[in-house]
């Protein structure tokens, strides 16, 4: 089967690799020292899964090179879905499937709108992962699991055949009977938690154990939720305590990446993130007081390091 992973950073580094390692036959659309890296030395992959070297990478930033492929694995940040998904035309087939691996819940409409909605296949990874240099990248937690699935439920040969395909490679993958549901399930959590840890510039152990912060957690939980009910999706009535008891059971040190992002000064998802939350709050008429404080407060630091000013 040919893959091509658009993005070998946190999340399509790891998927890729172990796709690469099972005998897929996996390309890495990438750019900038981590292409070069790759091409050098391999990607290393380091962490709670333990540590391998994928030497042989195919990688380009050509999509024109891979050609035509069976599944995408679409990995860019948020800003960049509508560019990147015209960059990757030269990649789709009448049968290719486009996973979606983004943050947010939007990500698989918006790119449907550039390629079509029949190539798109949503899809939530989790996966707490980072560069920690280029050709290197470090795993903070031993899960890695995928669910994916068609936007209208059906178990497609497509799907079935990438699940094949995951488990051979040691994913723990999972088709998905509602993917919107499960993309708004990811979102109250990562809403919450990488809104709070960027605020905080804390890790997961601080976050959960402080109290003060635990029950801002909490309340963050809760809105994101309300929210998503608000706008049509079947949450459970107790999602916010799950997700705390998920979160209760997660590696001290995770954190998130837009937290990551932040204290390295890169630019920000929080619009597709806390911004869309706190966004369909106010279309849905559900108030969101303590994710809208936190967006207020990161919101100077979107695009990379914010000026403070001089006193």
């Amino acid at each position: 089967m040919r893959i091509a992973v658009i993005g070998a950073g946190g999340v399509g580094g790891p998927f890729g690799s172990a796709l690469a390692r099972s005998g897929e036959d996996v390309w890495f659309l990438a750019r900038g020292a981590h292409l070069d890296a790759m091409r050098k030395d391999g990607l290393k992959i380091t962490g709670a899964r333990g540590d391998f070297h994928l030497e042989n990478v195919q990688a380009t930033d050509s999509a024109e090179e891979i050609g035509k492929v069976d599944f995408v694995l679409f990995t860019p940040k948020l800003w960049d879905v509508e560019t990147t998904g015209l960059a990757i035309k030269p990649l789709l087939d009448s049968h290719t499937g486009v996973i979606t691996l983004q943050n947010g819940v939007d990500a698989p409409d918006r790119l449907a709108s550039v390629i079509g909605r029949e190539a798109v296949i949503p899809g939530v990874a989790v996966i707490n992962a980072a560069i920690e240099a280029p050709g290197r990248i470090q795993q903070m937690g031993e899960y890695q699991n995928l669910t994916y699935g068609e936007f209208d439920g059906t178990e497609s040969g497509r799907v079935q055949a990438l699940l094949a395909s995951c488990e051979a490679a040691g994913i723990e993958a999972r088709i998905s009977a509602n993917i919107i549901k499960d993309l708004w399930e990811k979102f109250v959590f990562l809403v919450s938690v990488s809104s709070l840890t960027a605020a905080s510039r804390q890790r997961m152990g601080y976050i959960r154990t402080d109290p003060d912060a635990r029950a801002t957690l909490m309340r963050l939980l809760s809105e994101v939720a309300a929210v998503g009910r608000a706008h049509g999706v079947p949450l459970a009535d107790n999602l916010a305590e799950t997700r705390l008891a998920m979160i209760d059971g997660q590696n001290a040190e995770s954190i998130a990446s837009m937290t990551i992002d932040l204290l390295r000064g890169n630019r920000l998802e929080l619009p597709w993130l806390a911004g869309k939350a706190v966004a369909l709050g106010i279309e849905h008429d559900v108030e969101t007081p303590a994710l809208q404080a936190l967006l207020g407060a990161l919101k100077p630091y979107t695009m990379g390091p914010a000026e403070l000013p001089k006193v």
